[in-house]
């Protein structure tokens, strides 16, 4: 599985015309359909853009991921006591992601509940996460505060705490949490989300 058919499996898991990715990727839905033909290849940069946007590496877009088979990984319904929760009650389903990607780190899917991250992305699709404690300001991150339920956040980082900001921030106020509060409450980053697969 090369370009073509990378570029068709991404677009038929999001359900977009040739036309939307090409908005995506900064192109016409010509140069898109040139693309699933195999009688062009994307410039790095539109790559980039498509990469950026579906929050996957450019590799899982040039790639043969068929060359290197597939790894299953449990999507879960919540995330429980600070740390995902592998208990067949709580798997809900199965994901599954190249073997190169799972090859760099210990993965998880989360089916996302609520609307705090809306429009980007919406209650029902799920995230794929990579289990890691700590992420860049900026990152897309599965975070749990008072060892209640996680939920999925925008990370911004500064010298004096972490602030939680949703996509839809009209509806859901940020929070910022001081330092002295992630330890107290305590705010734990479990992972960062690295691919949003929307399940219409």
């Amino acid at each position: 599985m090369g370009i073509p058919e990378n570029l068709k499996r991404l677009r038929e898991r999001y359900d977009l015309s040739q036309a939307d990715l090409g908005r995506i990727a900064g192109v016409t839905n010509k140069s898109v359909s040139a693309w699933e033909n195999g009688t062009k290849e994307p410039r790095m940069g539109a790559i980039q853009r498509m990469a950026d946007y579906f929050h996957i590496k450019k590799s899982d877009i040039i790639e043969d991921q068929q060359r290197h088979g597939g790894v299953h990984i449990p999507v879960l319904g919540t995330v429980i006591a600070g740390f995902p929760m592998y208990a067949a009650e709580n798997i809900i389903g199965y994901e599954e992601i190249p073997q190169v990607m799972a090859s760099q780190g210990d993965y998880f899917a989360l089916k996302v509940t609520g609307h705090s991250m809306e429009p980007r992305i919406c209650e029902g699709d799920v995230v794929i996460v990579r289990k890691q404690s700590d992420v860049e300001s900026g990152d897309t991150a599965i975070v749990m505060v008072n060892s209640e339920e996680a939920t999925i956040k925008h990370i911004q980082k500064t010298a004096e705490g972490i602030t939680l900001i949703a996509n839809n921030f009209a509806v859901y106020q940020p929070h910022f949490y001081t330092n002295k509060e992630i330890m107290a409450r305590p705010v734990r980053i479990l992972g960062k989300v690295v691919e949003l697969r929307g399940k219409l």
